[in-house]
């Protein structure tokens, strides 16, 4: 060991090498440990690539927890740390509005329609709520989205 700590490291590592770091620390970090990481992930000197990681770990994270009970509680610390990241808060946000519809839960028409294309895209392949489906294949922001949710529902329409 060279005697240098995380800040030192973090000093004479190139954004790409921390990106790499980040990944691996948030791949492997335990529950009780990871907001800690997050936020200390999140005051690296590049905020766009922190914040890339983060979402990277979000979209992981809470695709594992989608139907798990602890999900709400989750998201809420994650929110909590992501603070200002309109990035961020958003991603939260649509990945709740994908865990109210897979619970069965109250959620708007218009959640789902002014939803990114990240979201509507997300929720073509995941959900399997008649109800989303359908508008999604009605009123998806894009021909891609509104083709797979039509195919979801078993209505085969190609639109080459």
């Amino acid at each position: 060991m060279n005697g240098l700590n995380a800040a030192d490291d973090r000093c004479t590592e190139d954004e790409h090498q921390r990106f790499t770091r980040y990944l691996h620390e948030l791949a492997v970090v335990r529950d009780e440990d990871e907001a800690n990481l997050v936020a200390r992930i999140l005051r690296d000197p590049d905020p766009t690539m922190a914040q890339s990681a983060i979402v990277r770990h979000l979209d992981h994270r809470a695709a594992l927890l989608l139907t798990d009970d602890g999900f709400t509680a989750w998201a809420r610390a994650m929110s909590e740390i992501s603070g200002q990241r309109e990035f961020l808060t958003r991603r939260l946000r649509e990945w709740t509005l994908l865990r109210s519809i897979t619970a069965g839960e109250p959620w708007s028409s218009e959640e789902v329609t002014t939803g990114s294309d990240w979201f509507q895209r997300k929720a073509v392949e995941a959900l399997s709520s008649p109800a989303a489906l359908t508008l999604l294949a009605e009123a998806g922001r894009t021909r891609r989205v509104r083709a797979d949710a039509s195919r979801r529902l078993g209505q085969r329409h190609r639109c080459d």
